[in-house]
């Protein structure tokens, strides 16, 4: 199971302040199900296809829609970003614009129209 956790004790513990807190109801654990949710975006998996030692594929959803909706995912981004006191350089794989910009010339080259 420990391979199948994405984040570190460490790396959860910066960001579980970004969670929502829980109602008196003990929650499934939160690195479980988010390791979870990054292992399905990472990987375009249809969230039934989540390995089941994250959980039940429901919960997995569930979770994520409601992190969603509740601005979750923004705040962590946005205060991961804001912990460096010096603004940082971001470099972005661009294996996916490549990608988009060859096949767009395609159609160029070949006279297909793009209407």
């Amino acid at each position: 199971m420990n391979d199948l956790l994405l984040l570190s004790e460490a790396q959860m513990r910066r960001i579980e302040p970004y969670f929502p807190l829980s109602h008196g109801i003990a929650r499934v654990d939160d690195r479980r199900v988010f390791s979870g949710i990054l292992f399905v975006n990472r990987n375009g998996l249809r969230w039934r296809d989540a390995p089941g030692a994250y959980g039940p594929h429901k919960t997995l959803y569930n979770r994520w829609k409601r992190w969603g909706e509740a601005g979750v995912f923004t705040r962590i981004m946005e205060g991961l970003a804001a912990v460096g006191a010096e603004p940082k350089t971001v470099m972005i794989d661009a294996t996916y614009l490549k990608a988009h910009r060859t096949a767009s010339s395609l159609r160029v080259k070949r006279g297909i129209s793009a209407a």
